[in-house]
């Protein structure tokens, strides 16, 4: 890869994917060639499927595999042909393209203390086509614990001087596994029209749903208590003292 610009978030299938699409559409167009050659076949009579080329209407076939080890092999390469299997390719997201989804969740508050506990999580999201369903679902759980983060406690805190108060994890509040709920994943596949692969942003739908949906469900919880608006992060004390206000 001699030109990249980083993942960019939820950029690497879209930008990086659809780039080595492309690439590989043009290997697999200067392989066709070589494979005619072997096949004693003419090229438009070949069609590519699952990692081989095939003389359509026939079971004669060779692998990609092969083809390239006889494209690197100039005693095995016909006169005329150009060692070596070879492309680059660039794109870019424009016009881009988006994800979406719904999620929700339901939360119960301490009164007492203004601890706040997200007893259930669930979302439906439509990143595009997934590539790996796997890892994907892997990005959402990600995501959420980074958003529920946000919402509940992660804070920066400077003193009057500017200097940061919470700048190791023993002060800033990282969300540990004790405070995440089971989450209820699903995904529905509507693949993009922007890009060849059909692919949407995946690793910041999490971080994106989770802050307003927790906030939310805990308006939701105190709106009987009058209370119509929280900040971020709403942390147990923060809680207390807004229903203390209230009360």
């Amino acid at each position: 890869m001699p030109f990249g610009r980083g993942t960019y978030g939820s950029g690497s299938a879209i930008i990086g994917g659809n780039a080595l699409r492309s690439a590989a559409d043009k290997v697999i167009e200067q392989a066709k060639g070589l494979a005619g050659v072997l096949l004693e076949a003419s090229a438009e009579d070949l069609e590519f499927r699952e990692g081989s080329f095939r003389i359509a209407g026939t079971d004669r076939s060779i692998s990609l595999k092969d083809v390239a080890r006889s494209a690197y092999h100039p005693a095995r390469l016909p006169k005329g042909i150009r060692p070596g299997l070879e492309a680059s390719a660039f794109f870019a997201a424009e016009p881009p393209g988006f994800p979406n989804g719904c999620h929700i969740c339901e939360v119960e508050i301490d009164p007492a203390t203004g601890a706040t506990t997200v007893d259930r999580y669930a979302a439906v999201d439509d990143f595009g086509r997934l590539i790996n369903p796997l890892i994907v679902n892997g990005q959402v759980h990600g995501a959420l614990a980074q958003g529920l983060g946000q919402a509940l406690g992660e804070h920066m805190v400077y003193d009057a001087s500017g200097q940061l108060l919470t700048a190791s994890f023993m002060d800033y509040a990282m969300p540990r596994a004790s405070d995440m709920p089971s989450f209820a994943l699903a995904f529905h596949e509507e693949p993009c029209r922007t890009n060849p692969l059909g692919v949407k942003g995946a690793g910041e739908g999490g971080c994106v749903a989770a802050p307003p949906a927790v906030i939310n469900a805990m308006l939701n919880a105190l709106h009987p208590l009058g209370i119509r608006h929280i900040d971020m992060p709403a942390t147990a004390q923060h809680i207390w003292r807004t229903i203390a206000v209230k009360r």
